[in-house]
């Protein structure tokens, strides 16, 4: 039985007696094979320009081109050079014959008389595995197109968002400030915190769209990650905010902290893991940041609390769509900001590790070199 395929397959048969060509019709010709049959060597690589095929039967001794020089020929061009051959011979069995055959690419050598069963059961195999072959490229092809569109359903729907939800959040902020009534103070306030979580779970779609492609965009430029760590502090923590107040961050600078890196990206980084630190805190406890330039090749920025993270979530945490939750809080989101700290991590030719235990706490740890490797034009490619 030939495996279900919408094209037929196509077996390419040289042999330059006639007789040969129609009994080999005879005996292979069925429904969803085709074959294609010449009677030279000059012929068959005419035939292979226009055609794919899925295994090559030549006979060995044709005048002109023989078998051994077709399948040559064959192996040079790299449009043919993964053709199966089979090579069909009248000629006794010879050793150095046979060595040549197969340093020309042949597969297997079949000796006339042949048994018929013996043919057609070979022919299946390679004609099964060409199908296979393809139907793999072609599902490939819808995977690749899928997570395409996907990534440009993402992209556009976070454009498209951005714009009301920006009026909505500053409409909320507006009402907080004007509205006299503390109900509605309140009901804004909670408008405003639902608006700046919907805010973040676009910014993640989008530096998904960015980031699943598997190149990029880098602007390298001699920074420094202290400078940027600061920043990033500043803006999750507000000095009268009972939740997250400025005191409740602590951020140690060893050795030189400066490098070349993305600014944009690296702060990307800096505001997944010091926001999930502070989310995730034990009430009362200092969220350590630690950026280590005590090596001369590399730094490092560690972000830990006094959290533990589940065994079983730990294995799967850096994975797109894998969020985490602490039973004693309510916070979930998509489950990018981890796998985008990852991805980012690897642009810069660095890693991102995590440890977490009971009574240690947690502690993510980003290790970048001071100088991206295999960084050309501003691309970084980290597969």
């Amino acid at each position: 039985m030939l495996p279900a395929f919408s094209d037929p397959v196509k077996v390419l048969v040289v042999d330059d007696v006639e007789k040969n060509l129609l009994a080999m019709q005879a005996l292979l010709e069925r429904p969803g094979l085709e074959l294609l049959c010449v009677s030279s060597g000059e012929a068959a690589l005419e035939l292979l320009l226009q055609h794919e095929v899925a295994l090559a039967l030549v006979d060995v001794n044709m005048p002109g081109m023989d078998g051994f020089e077709l399948a040559e020929l064959m192996r040079s061009n790299a449009r043919t050079r993964t053709i199966p051959v089979i090579f069909i011979t009248a000629a006794l069995h010879d050793a150095s014959r046979a060595f040549r055959g197969y340093q020309a690419g042949a597969v297997d050598f079949l000796y006339k008389p042949f048994e018929p069963d013996v043919l057609r059961s070979k022919v299946d195999v390679f004609v099964a595995l060409f199908t296979q072959r393809k139907q793999l490229e072609l599902h490939a092809a819808e995977l690749k197109h899928a997570i395409y569109v996907n990534d440009m359903f993402n992209a556009v729907l976070g454009h498209d968002l951005r714009t009301p939800l920006a009026a909505v959040m500053t409409g909320a902020e507006v009402i907080m400030h004007t509205a006299a009534q503390p109900n509605i103070v309140s009901t804004a306030a909670r408008i405003r915190s639902s608006g700046e979580r919907m805010e973040k779970m676009v910014a993640q779609l989008l530096a998904l769209a960015g980031t699943r492609s598997g190149e990029i965009p880098l602007e390298l430029a001699n920074g420094d990650y202290g400078a940027v760590c600061e920043q990033i502090i500043c803006e999750l923590t507000n000095p009268a905010s009972p939740q997250h107040g400025r005191d409740d961050v602590r951020l140690t600078i060893e050795g030189n902290a400066e490098g070349l890196f993305d600014k944009h990206r690296i702060a990307q980084v800096l505001s997944n893991l010091v926001a999930n630190a502070l989310l995730h805190r034990t009430p009362g406890t200092l969220v350590e940041v630690t950026i280590d330039g005590s090596r001369q090749d590399r730094v490092s920025i560690r972000v830990g609390n006094e959290g533990c993270i589940e065994a079983d979530v730990l294995t799967t945490i850096f994975e797109p769509y894998r969020s985490g939750k602490r039973a004693s809080t309510n916070a979930s989101g998509l489950g990018l900001g981890l796998y985008i700290v990852k991805r980012l991590a690897e642009a810069h030719g660095g890693a991102v590790t995590v440890q977490s235990s009971v009574g240690e706490g947690t502690q993510f740890e980003v290790a970048l070199p001071r100088i991206p490797p295999n960084v050309k034009s501003g691309i970084a490619n980290p597969q």
